[in-house]
């Protein structure tokens, strides 16, 4: 059964049918392909050629480089990309802590997570972007540097389907490390459940946005860790710290649930302090929204950038 993409015209297969295909790859070829014959039946009918190698047409722009013909069937003014405006490199992080283990929906926030980044990195990988991918815990696990051969797609691909094995979170030293050795600027997108102390997230991020970077945030959630529905008093474990505790849900709920409304909040107001576009995601979710988003998050960066240099 599909889900009603975020534009109401197109229809997306849902996350749970998504995960039971067993290969990675194929998982990010049927979100990209779905996505974009959804798009292309939507009235965003226009958005996907703006990712490839036009961009719209804006006052200041050298009219010898209109695309007449693309003008003739979209009606809509188009420019061809030069060469640095195409070549993207982006960095893949990963949260491969215990805590992403945690799954009500018969797959995991990890499995969602990596999902998530294989399908960002298919859609890349077949625009001509370089993409790495640095997968941690409290400490790098996986790094591999921004390349765009096919034999690169295929290793980043295995990497990410490697199990989870971290026990704790910890943003600092992985985040600190990418920032050293990544010297030219790239778009980081970042793959977490952000469950960790607001001030170490903070430093964290602003570190990371500091150097220089686009930083996106993909925070992934259970709709079970939205909610906390569950309905049974039992012993809960920290999949961390290995604490256990006996809570009664019923009683437990509304605290709980403003306790995160007020974390994420935090994280919310940090990220946008440091220039950070933060998007939080249940697992329940098809992947295309995610797509959509980073997408829809891309261009609103890219017109903002035009529109401060025409200033």
């Amino acid at each position: 059964m599909a889900d009603a993409a975020p534009q109401g015209h197109a229809t997306f297969i849902s996350a749970k049918a998504l995960m039971a295909i067993r290969n990675l790859e194929l998982r990010a070829r049927v979100v990209v392909q779905g996505f974009w014959n959804g798009l292309h039946r939507s009235p965003y009918h226009g958005f996907s050629v703006e990712f490839t190698e036009y961009r719209e047409y804006t006052p200041g722009d050298d009219p010898r480089y209109l695309d007449w013909k693309l003008f003739a069937r979209s009606d809509r003014f188009y420019i061809k990309k030069f060469e640095d405006e195409t070549n993207l490199r982006c960095q893949l992080l990963v949260d491969r802590s215990r805590s992403m283990g945690f799954g009500s929906l018969g797959y995991t926030k990890a499995e969602y997570a990596n999902t998530l980044a294989a399908t960002l990195a298919w859609f890349l990988f077949h625009q001509g972007d370089a993409t790495g991918l640095m997968t941690f815990d409290e400490s790098i696990r996986e790094y591999l540097p921004p390349k765009s051969r096919r034999g690169h797609l295929r290793q980043l691909m295995l990497a990410l389907e490697r199990p989870t094995a971290g026990r704790s979170t910890d943003l600092g030293a992985p985040l600190q490390r990418i920032a050293e050795i990544t010297r030219r600027r790239s778009l980081m997108v970042l793959v977490t459940d952000l469950l960790a102390p607001v001030d170490g997230l903070d430093r964290s991020l602003g570190l990371l946005a500091a150097s220089g970077h686009e930083v996106i945030v993909f925070q992934v959630l259970d709709p079970a860790e939205i909610t906390f529905g569950f309905r049974n008093a039992t012993l809960f474990q920290d999949l961390e710290t290995d604490r256990e505790i006996y809570i009664d849900p019923e009683v437990a709920r509304a605290a709980y649930r403003q306790k995160l409304e007020t974390h994420n909040t935090a994280v919310r107001k940090l990220c946008e302090r440091h220039g950070i576009q933060c998007l939080t995601l249940s697992t329940e979710q098809p992947m295309e929204f995610a797509l959509f988003d980073f997408l829809r998050s891309r261009m609103q960066r890219n017109k903002a950038i035009q529109r401060r240099t025409l200033r």
